[in-house]
């Protein structure tokens, strides 16, 4: 199989994942680096949100979202210590994919992952926060801005 064609699917993230996420991590935002714990804080928290790309028997990417308030998003970095009693939505903490990945349909795929755990547990939305100009990239998939004054900073 060429590179660049080999399958691709969406798993449950695991323990053993952690170094491969904070590598990709590493590598794709390098401009929003995040503490090794945070994965590992998010995945004990709400394993059901954390997912890994697979790609050749390898992570090309990850997803890890929980359930939050949707206009009181936690702070880059910041660790949660545990889940609101009463989320609203889905909250995408993060998504990174290898350049290899990109272009085939895994971000769509795991939006659509995202909606039915969303569904499965009783959220009625998803949020995130668009950073470095990729607002034309959720633009494109089932997300709209929210003018919300107090989290522009």
């Amino acid at each position: 199989m060429a590179a660049g064609t080999e399958p691709l699917a969406w798993r449950a993230m695991t323990p053993s994942d952690l170094p491969a996420v904070a590598t990709l991590a590493d590598a794709i935002h390098i401009h929003y680096p995040e503490d090794d714990a945070v994965f590992a804080e998010r995945l004990a928290l709400f394993p059901a949100g954390c997912l890994v790309l697979e790609s050749a028997g390898a992570p090309a990417g990850y997803v890890v979202a929980h359930p939050w308030r949707m206009r009181e998003p936690p702070a880059l970095g910041a660790r949660l210590g545990a889940l609101p009693e009463a989320p609203d939505c889905l909250y995408l903490h993060d998504i990174a994919l290898s350049p290899a990945a990109r272009g085939r349909g895994a971000a769509a795929a795991a939006i659509a992952c995202l909606v039915a755990i969303a569904r499965a547990h009783d959220l009625p939305a998803l949020a995130l926060i668009a950073v470095a100009g990729t607002l034309p990239f959720w633009s494109r998939h089932p997300f709209t801005t929210l003018a919300e004054p107090t989290l522009a900073a």
